[in-house]
């Protein structure tokens, strides 16, 4: 094999005259530029980890304090240690070969680093405790206390009380229970907080006192990697490109910038020049969001993540190749990578039996995939081309089909684009790899990411990186191909080469069935909301979240006569390795408003609704949710091997109604005000119910917030298109509560 000769530096070649064994130069010398990338690399982790390592202070700062301590010490004659130095110079192991002025230096040296020591921990533990304040997040909106500004002039773990968490819980389902059941479910809570709470409760102290975070783990094992569903739908979820712009309708251009931008985006997460942030948030989710797979097993998968990859898979009309990223040495331009895009558009070779739709694999049920991993891909040309595509940086698609947002036919446009995006045609996007880049045909590009290495907004910061850089600061010539010139000595892309047997083609094609079935059933509707945005909602003042959750009550009250158990995802990354808490936002507040919505018309319940949400998303934010920590009782009592009827009943709800706002993070990057067509369409996710729906929404700038439905055509009960009409009714209701043209005249 090639890549056999070359990792050696060899090559063989067979002639009339016998074998000639020659030194290939070539090779040693891509090697050469490979190390020299390598330790680059490596020197500078190594200078990350160091100054990392003595944070708050710094190698500087460590020259300031031993240098002043020693010259105070020697220019003052005085021995501000109380003869501390005189005592280390005398037990020094060399002393005896040193002058009593070198001891007294050596001696100062250690002392000055003692007290460098000491500042450096001392300085820590305040930081720790002042990024440890929550206070800030309970402030009015608007309003700054002087706690708070002292707070931010000098700039708890999660709560783990049981009782608190009971009586929140009962307090969330009290609007959707009756009374009978109300009152069962008090004394399942009594009980529960009575006998078998405490129990699990220390035990889940116990871990809290252990482990950096006594929920992720566990979330991220038993929620994600043990599903043995498909993760296609049910657990990835997409990003869209601008609504209304297109860069350029040259396919391999478009990649050539976003892949450019990506790898970009990778270097600085390498050299952790990213991540600065006003407001602490833990940067864990960043680390696995290139280099890794997510490996089918028998009972749980597995997340893969490799130092460092230096090349890309892509797929194209059922053939999959190896795009190396690295050439002499440094990364590869945008025309360059336009270049091999190019080169593999152009290759008409056909796929290889069972190639076509080898990735349906990922689309389908876990254990299947994960048992004709181990028979047909554990060695071989199969395990070798396996392992570029699980190795590889990130997977991009190069679609053969054309999506993009059509002014004339905005409603099915954006539909079609939004399925592309979430399950495309169900083997062609490596649904395994933590996310997949898809180009379409027309120039048109998005994003499908898998769900278990990290949350929305990981992903979302990435996507706003290369939507800022790719026509702003990249940019294309006038003929819309990516600026700069083709390599002429850039070796192609390699062709990956498989031997699929006829009877893994049969579990190629049951998990296509599955996964065809399930794509089949998704009713998606995406709609940009363009009545009013942020600018509107604020001077009613209220929080733009609350408002478009509480509105999400009223469509869905509207819709289907009846409250339901809400699903609002809220960060917990205030605190290490956080990911989500749930922010419960059919409260009783919010169904006293829908009420009187549907009757009498009141501005006041809505406001006590919006500062009720508000407060729960704070609580959430700031590790007083109780969703996590329930779960976390609940997998406990499995461990101990007791039966938990409240925890059973609590955790066996449907979330019919799940929600999450896709933030825009870094609106730096983006003038909306000069420029407004530069909007994201944000992006969105499967249904989690099957008779309920899944809301995702982007708020940008102040006019616009896109809000993206899903759910299943199979269920009687739910119309995407029918609760996207409500929502846009329910906001423009809302908003007229407030009589802003009257205020305004």
């Amino acid at each position: 094999m090639a890549e056999a000769h070359q990792a050696v530096a060899f090559q063989f070649t067979v002639s009339p005259d016998g074998i000639d064994l020659q030194l290939c130069h070539e090779a040693l010398r891509q090697i050469y530029l490979s190390g020299l990338h390598s330790w680059k690399k490596r020197f500078i982790r190594f200078k990350n980890g160091v100054m990392t390592g003595v944070y708050p202070g710094s190698p500087g700062g460590f020259m300031v304090v031993v240098v002043s301590y020693m010259s105070y010490n020697q220019y003052r004659r005085l021995d501000p240690s109380m003869g501390l130095i005189a005592k280390l110079g005398q037990h020094m192991p060399i002393s005896r070969y040193m002058s009593t002025d070198s001891q007294r230096i050596v001696g100062g040296v250690l002392v000055g680093t003692g007290l460098w020591v000491t500042i450096i921990m001392i300085m820590r533990n305040v930081l720790k405790s002042l990024l440890s304040w929550h206070g800030w997040m309970h402030a009015r909106h608007g309003s700054v206390s002087w706690s708070t500004r002292l707070w931010l002039f000098t700039l708890e773990r999660p709560r783990t009380g049981m009782s608190s968490v009971n009586n929140d819980y009962l307090e969330s389902v009290r609007p959707l229970m009756e009374d009978e059941r109300y009152e069962r479910m008090e004394g399942l809570t009594k009980d529960f907080e009575k006998n078998l709470g405490p129990r699990l409760q220390w035990y889940l102290k116990l871990k809290s006192w252990w482990a950096s975070n006594y929920v992720s783990d566990w979330w991220e094992e038993y929620i994600y990697l043990r599903g043995r569903g498909p993760i296609m739908v049910n657990s990835n979820y997409y990003a869209m490109d601008f609504l209304y712009v297109f860069p350029t309708s040259i396919q391999a251009a478009r990649a050539g910038n976003a892949i450019h931008a990506i790898m970009l985006y990778r270097r600085k997460l390498d050299r952790i020049y990213l991540l600065a942030n006003k407001v602490p948030l833990c940067s864990a989710q960043w680390e696995r969001m290139f280099n890794t797979n997510r490996v089918p097993g028998l009972e749980t998968d597995v997340l893969q993540h490799v130092n460092d990859s230096k090349h890309i898979a892509v797929y194209h009309k059922g053939r999959f190749f190896k795009v190396w990223m690295f050439y002499d040495g440094r990364l590869l331009l945008p025309r360059e990578i336009e270049q091999q895009m190019e080169r593999i558009l152009a290759d008409s070779s056909e796929p290889l039996p069972g190639e076509e739709k080898l990735a349906a694999l990922t689309a389908g049920d876990r254990t299947p995939w994960a048992k004709a991993r181990e028979t047909y891909f554990g060695r071989g040309k199969n395990k070798n081309s396996l392992d570029a595509i699980e190795k590889a940086a990130f997977f991009v698609t190069l679609d053969d089909t054309e999506q993009r947002f059509e002014e004339d036919n905005p409603v099915k446009s954006l539909d079609s684009y939004a399925k592309s995006l979430l399950h495309g045609k169900c083997y062609d996007r490596w649904f395994d790899k933590s996310f997949n880049l898809i180009v379409f045909k027309n120039g048109t590009m998005g994003l499908n990411a898998e769900h278990s290495w990290a949350d929305a907004p990981i992903i979302g910061h990435l996507w706003e990186h290369v939507l800022s850089m790719d026509p702003l600061k990249l940019g294309y010539t006038e003929e819309g191909h990516c600026c700069g010139e083709p390599h002429p000595n850039l070796p192609g892309p390699q062709r990956l080469s498989w031997d699929v047997p006829a009877e893994c083609q049969e579990v190629i094609q049951s998990s296509l069935t599955v996964a065809r079935n399930l794509a089949d059933d998704v009713d998606s509707h995406i709609f940009p909301f363009i009545d009013f945005g942020k600018g509107l909602i604020k001077k009613c003042r209220t929080s733009p979240d609350a408002f478009i959750q509480i509105a999400l009550q009223l469509a869905h009250y509207r819709d289907k006569k009846k409250f339901c158990l809400t699903y609002e995802a809220s960060m917990t990354r205030l605190f290490r390795e956080g990911r989500t808490e749930t922010v419960r936002s059919c409260t009783l507040e919010t169904c006293a408003f829908v009420r009187a919505m549907i009757g009498d018309e009141t501005v006041s319940l809505l406001k006590l609704a919006a500062e009720k949400h508000q407060n729960m998303y704070r609580l959430a934010m700031t590790g007083e949710g109780i969703d996590r920590h329930l779960f976390c009782l609940y997998v406990v009592s499995k461990y101990l091997g007791e039966d938990s009827p409240f925890l059973k009943e609590v955790l066996s709800d449907p979330w019919r109604l799940s929600t999450s706002q896709t933030p825009l993070q870094q609106v730096e990057l983006f003038d909306l005000v000069r420029h407004p067509e530069y909007v994201s369409s944000g992006g969105g996710f499967g249904p989690v119910a099957d008779d309920g729906y899944g809301v995702s929404y982007i708020i940008v700038g102040e006019n616009l917030i896109n809000f993206h439905i899903s759910s299943k055509h199979s269920s009687p009960e739910t119309d995407s298109h029918r609760f996207g009409a409500n929502i846009r009714q329910a906001m423009l209701d809302i908003l007229d509560l407030f009589q802003l043209e009257k205020k305004t005249k």
